[in-house]
């Protein structure tokens, strides 16, 4: 007997709808699964098997066959146990068939037929909205996440005797209802803080303005500095995200099985930190089955590169197209995947190979040829994609011991919540949220200057020598500087510190 079942694939960030059709016939006793299945579905059997045996139901000891369609797309993962369980109990009329055409089902098995988490359950429900389906039959543990969608019912589920028994009687299991005005209130999910550092009142305010603006930042400094202390505490002054975005991010880790148990939306930002030994497949995405990297996963949050000049060339060099383009294209011979990756990057290392070339106190044993070698490790192009670079310089004693109260997190990012709605209010003809994300075009229409603001960033460019990316993300941090002053133009003085943040232009090595 023919029995078919409805679920969901993924491919990258995008799903598709599946058909699991299961044919139990007469023949020498066998599973066979077709339709391009990975090593974990052709394993589904073994688990699938024990699981129906275990709940209590027969295993046919027959000739089953599965077929995933559509059978030219590749499948993966186990998501697809419980759907093929159903189907066999279908095709061996221990259910009716008819009780599951209104259902998608997904869902892992373990060998005692209890239903585990699977990835992706957010795309998948999010893009089934227009499907003529009753609902989704899902893991309990990913019910809240699915539920952030309330185009459709999920019901979920614990163990396969559940299922079964909810298509026998759909009044067993209610459909799951959250609040969502719960689900999206903001929760400050932070325990630091930058009312923690101390001093670096000049690198503080240079990290304001990259949170206002979105955007990058490189600190360099001599080690113990507070570097990786004060990149750590970027993301508590970042402005909040938007439900969109929320709904964005949580789609690309929920592929990637990252949320918790019965999490619902992320609300706070992202903060990757990979190790510099990461290769450049896991920073940008790529595999067999094309996967997000570390710029996907940060994607509407932080990237943050410790020890910058310590990763491998190729993958620094793989940064500069996602920072131009916010997108990361994966092509294989039989696809093309698409992974957005719109992020702040941020950088740390030392001014040389030692470490303390900047610190007053210690002697630096590098020769000038050792610096700038150490130095040009990091490209002119991808450091004119970089739009602040600051100096971090050794904390003096007093500073250190000081009692003073510096401004919490929450004070900061007041202001730069207020200066990243002022930008996203002007760009919103061009639907940009934030002023690091202009094109040369944009900031001609949305960042005029006066005579003295082009006087004065001509010289810089005569006497730095700038490129024409270098002179565009100026314009574009005097205009975030602008916007925390509340001005409506930008001024001189909003240039000259603009200008300010481009120490790598200029040999401030020798």
């Amino acid at each position: 007997m023919l029995a078919k079942v409805f679920s969901f694939g993924i491919s990258g960030l995008s799903t598709y709808p599946m058909t699991i059709e299961v044919d139990v016939s007469k023949g020498l006793p066998a599973t066979n699964i077709v339709g391009l299945p990975d090593s974990a579905i052709k394993e589904s059997k073994e688990r699938v098997r024990s699981a129906i045996r275990n709940s209590g139901y027969e295993f046919p000891v027959r000739r089953i066959t599965i077929n995933l369609s559509p059978a030219d797309t590749k499948k993966e993962g186990p998501s697809f146990d419980l759907a093929m369980a159903l189907g066999i109990l279908a095709a061996n009329e221990q259910i009716d068939t008819q009780l599951l055409k209104d259902y998608a089902i997904l869902g892992e098995l373990s060998l005692d037929g209890h239903v585990k988490p699977v990835k992706g359950t957010l795309p998948i429900v999010l893009s089934a909205g227009k499907a003529p389906l009753k609902g989704f039959i899902l893991p309990a543990a990913n019910a809240y996440e699915a539920a952030v969608s309330h185009k459709t019912n999920i019901y979920p589920v614990q163990t396969l005797n559940e299922v079964v028994e909810f298509l026998n009687n759909p009044a067993s299991i209610a459909p799951l209802k959250i609040d969502h005005k719960k689900l999206t209130q903001k929760i400050d999910q932070y325990e630091i803080d930058f009312s923690e550092v101390k001093g670096q009142i000049h690198v503080k305010r240079g990290l304001e303005i990259a949170a206002a603006g979105g955007h990058n930042v490189l600190l360099i400094g001599p080690p113990g500095s507070g570097k990786s202390m004060l990149a750590k505490r970027l993301p508590t002054i970042l402005p909040d995200m938007d439900f969109a975005e929320s709904v964005e991010t949580t789609k690309i880790h929920s592929v990637m099985g990252l949320l918790k148990p019965n999490q619902g939306l992320l609300n706070t930002r992202p903060f990757r930190s990979p190790h510099h030994t990461t290769s450049d497949v896991a920073i940008v995405g790529g595999g067999s089955f094309p996967r997000p990297g570390e710029v996907t996963l940060s994607h509407n949050g932080i990237l943050f590169l410790d020890e910058l000049p310590e990763f491998n060339r190729n993958v620094l060099e793989s940064l500069r197209q996602p920072l131009e383009d916010h997108v990361v294209t994966i092509a294989r011979a039989t696809q093309s995947v698409r992974f957005p990756s719109k992020f702040m990057l941020v950088c740390a290392m030392n001014p040389c190979p030692c470490g303390w070339f900047t610190d007053p106190k210690r002697n630096c044993q590098c020769s000038p040829s050792q610096i700038q070698k150490y130095l040009s490790k990091i490209s002119g192009p991808l450091l004119d994609r970089i739009d602040i670079h600051l100096e971090v310089p050794a904390l003096p004693s007093l500073e250190l011991l000081s009692d003073t109260k510096a401004e919490s997190s929450g004070v900061i990012k007041l202001r730069t919540s207020r200066a990243r709605g002022l930008a996203h209010q002007r760009l919103l003809p061009v639907n940009i949220f934030a002023n690091a994300y202009m094109n040369h075009q944009q900031i001609k229409n949305f960042c005029p200057l006066n005579a003295g603001s082009k006087e004065l960033l001509n010289k810089a460019i005569n006497e730095l020598n700038l490129s024409a990316r270098s002179y565009d993300k100026i314009i574009k941090v005097a205009r975030t500087i602008a916007d925390l002053a509340d001005k409506e133009k930008i001024l001189p003085e909003h240039i000259a510190e603009a200008i300010q943040y481009r120490c790598l232009d200029r040999s401030w090595w020798g």
